[in-house]
């Protein structure tokens, strides 16, 4: 595909500064790039590439004062790297759109439906009474269970496990790996110190515009829905277990474990590799810093903990401090006991 500077620009809202008749093909780093790409300069660290950049046109801040003169064209946008992602945006979508039709072997069950434009691997299976919506893309060796429900425009990468009565909502992303609605971990323990299975009847909902990072897991609810709401954001490798809700655009990292019937409010932010206990809530707004582990809720909107157990960020940092200073307190602490 080949787009010319001012229809980007266009695209954008943005500004041509220099020849607007320039065609660009591809994306690239500015570091990187040759002629025929177009690349983006977001953090002013970078700014010297930008003089020397073999890119045919940059992105770059309409504040930006130029120190040396460039041989790229401009495209001057309010916000160069979120320019830059509607940019990469499109080009996977086109990308994305290229995939139609259906690719043998393959199967579809009794009573199942899916909508105008969608795209079936090969090796996928679909169940019994699905509804599946529009423009859907099914990646091969995706399993879709029984009475699984898909809204229009969503993906699902080779891979991807929908166990039945599961819910995807519309534009959502799964990555290759995906597997909802697994059994949550509910074992009631017995006299004899053995485990009794507790059978979970539940399932999983996920609303519009979520993203799902590859291998990640999110169990059915015992009974009701393990939920995740508008717009969330799930990185590879989180496990989210039975009856949890997960608030409206809130963004969790890698390596994330959240127990049972925890509730997570919105737009909050999940570092990597963080445990949260469960029956708790954690307020909108919370931030939580990478290897957290947080064993009781957090009541307060906007708040930030840090630390295992966690607790207010800027306290764990004044513990960390006095923490790396402990040999040298035990060193002075020694030699006082000594004189004494």
């Amino acid at each position: 595909m080949e787009f010319t500077i001012q229809q980007i620009a266009d695209l954008l809202k943005g500004e041509v500064e220099g020849d607007s008749t320039v065609k660009v093909s591809t994306l690239a780093k500015i570091e990187e790039a040759q002629t025929g790409a177009l690349a983006f300069l977001s953090n002013l660290k970078y700014e010297p590439y930008l003089y020397t950049t073999g890119a045919s046109a940059v992105i770059v801040s309409d504040k930006l004062e130029l120190k040396k003169p460039v041989s790229a064209s401009l495209i001057r946008v309010s916000d160069p790297y979120s320019s830059f992602s509607t940019l990469l945006a499109y080009y996977q979508q086109a990308v994305l759109a290229s995939k139609v039709g259906v690719e043998e072997p393959c199967f579809i069950g009794v009573g199942s439906e899916i909508g105008e434009g969608h795209y079936r691997g090969a090796f996928s299976y679909i169940g019994n009474n699905c509804k599946i919506g529009q423009n859907v893309r099914i990646y091969p060796q995706v399993y879709i269970g029984d009475n699984v429900t898909i809204g229009d425009n969503t993906t699902l990468f080779a891979g991807v496990k929908l166990y039945a009565n599961t819910v995807v909502g519309a534009n959502c992303t799964l990555h290759a790996g995906v597997v909802l609605g697994s059994d949550g971990f509910g074992f009631a323990p017995q006299p004899d110190g053995t485990y009794k299975n507790v059978p979970q009847i539940g399932n999983v909902v996920l609303e519009d515009d979520v993203n799902i990072g590859a291998n990640t897991t999110i169990d059915c609810a015992t009974m009701g829905s393990t939920i995740v709401r508008k717009g969330t954001k799930i990185d590879n490798l989180v496990q989210v277990a039975h009856n949890v809700e997960i608030g409206q655009h809130t963004v969790i990292a890698s390596q994330t474990g959240i127990s049972g019937s925890t509730k997570v409010g919105n737009n909050c932010v999940i570092a990597g590799q963080v445990g949260i206990v469960g029956h708790i809530s954690i307020a909108d707004k919370t931030t939580i810093g990478a290897q957290s582990g947080v064993s009781k809720s957090v009541k307060e909107s906007g708040t930030i903990i840090q630390g295992s157990p966690a607790f207010d960020y800027k306290q764990n940092l004044k513990a960390i401090t006095v923490f790396r200073k402990l040999p040298e307190l035990q060193r002075v602490l020694d030699e006082l006991k000594e004189k004494n």
